[in-house]
Order: C-alpha cells, then structure tokens, then sequence
C-alpha cells in the first residue's frame, strides 16, 4: 500500500528550523513574558505561578492546548506535590473552557513521556488537552493520515480566552 502525502508547508519551519535546534525550552520563555499582547502573540491562555497554558502552535485539530507547570522538569515523579495540583486544577481548567468554546463531545488529556512516547518537548512535562467531536475522524485521517484543523490559531486562543473560567 502506498501513502499519499498532503503538502503542509506551515510544518516545515518546525520540522527544519526548530526541531531538535531550540537553545531555549520555548514553555519557560512564554512562562516569562510580561507583556499581555506578547502573550497572545504567543498564544498564552493563562499564567499562574505555577502553571502555563498555550495553544499549541502544531495542532492535532482545533483548541488543542498544552498545559505545563512553570518549573522545567522532565517526568511527572519531578514535580513537587503541590505544583503537580496545580498543573491538575489547570487541565480542569482548559478541560471545562475547551467545553464552552467547542461545545465538544468529548476531550482527549494525555502526557508524552519520553520522546519515544512522542514528547515534542521532552524536558518540559507538559499535558495536551483537547477538544474531540463524534465522527471527528474523518477519511482525511482515516485514510490520508492527515489532520486539517479548520480555523486558525489566534481564532482559537480568542474562543478559548473568552471561555476561561475566572478564577
């Protein structure tokens, strides 16, 4: 069986220029911004003391988000008791806003551990969470094993902002 190819061109910055080259852990560098325009430029959805969410720049499909603690450490037995909490009350966080925004069916939550469990970001533990729908996988993945997400990023962050729980 052959595998037919979609040309995603968006990727090949990622896949050329930042993979494997990035100097700097790019979840400490938004976990540090100031400014709140950098943080929608840099798709921040929230920042606590202990924990960051961010619209992931190389989605899987609409909403996906990563929620990380601020402290940069590699697996979830190297988080402090109390900033693993944290990083849980955060995903419930992104889990019920991703609900509002989306009106979803369901949410996929998970941790990459390792590169060979597909970390992109290995040394940052970091949590995807994202919005899944019935029959959301459709011949484009099925078939092609391909993703389209159908609105863009800063479409997404300002859906996903407007439905933030207020703490």
């Amino acid at each position: 069986m052959s595998l037919d190819r979609l040309w995603a061109g968006w990727r090949s910055r990622y896949v050329s220029e930042e993979a494997g080259r990035q100097t700097e852990c790019f979840l400490c560098a938004v976990a540090t911004l100031a400014d709140p325009a950098e943080s929608e430029a840099s798709l921040v959805v929230e920042r606590t003391p202990t924990t960051i969410v961010v619209m992931n720049l190389y989605p899987y499909g609409s909403g996906h988000l990563l929620v990380a603690p601020r402290p940069h450490v590699p697996d979830l037995d190297a988080l402090d008791r109390d900033i693993a909490h944290d990083v849980m009350d955060a995903i419930g966080r992104a889990a019920r806003a991703l609900r509002e925004a989306y009106g979803c069916d369901g949410l996929n939550i998970g941790f990459n551990l390792g590169t060979a469990a597909g970390a992109g970001v290995p040394d940052h533990l970091h949590a995807h969470v994202l919005p899944r729908w019935h029959g959301d996988t459709n011949f484009m993945t099925a078939i092609a094993e391909t993703r389209v997400v159908p609105e863009s990023l800063a479409s997404g962050w300002e859906k996903v902002r407007a439905a933030w729980p207020v703490a």
